[in-house]
């Protein structure tokens, strides 16, 4: 605990890791997004995943 105490200390004072801070805000905030829309991605995802398995099935017969 106290090392990731002590990095965290580092990382405050040395501004370079001022760029790897907002990736990783940027990161949850997309990762947080995904959660909350979750269900519809989901919805949206196995429709196209549908309509291209049509897609395939109506190549192959022909």
């Amino acid at each position: 605990m106290n090392q990731l105490k002590e990095l965290l200390k580092r990382l405050w004072k040395d501004e370079s890791g001022q760029g790897a801070t907002e990736y990783i805000l940027l990161l949850v905030i997309v990762v947080g997004l995904a959660m909350v829309f979750k269900g519809k991605i989901m919805e949206i995802v196995n429709a196209k995943l549908g309509d291209l398995g049509g897609s395939i099935g109506s190549f192959t017969s022909q």
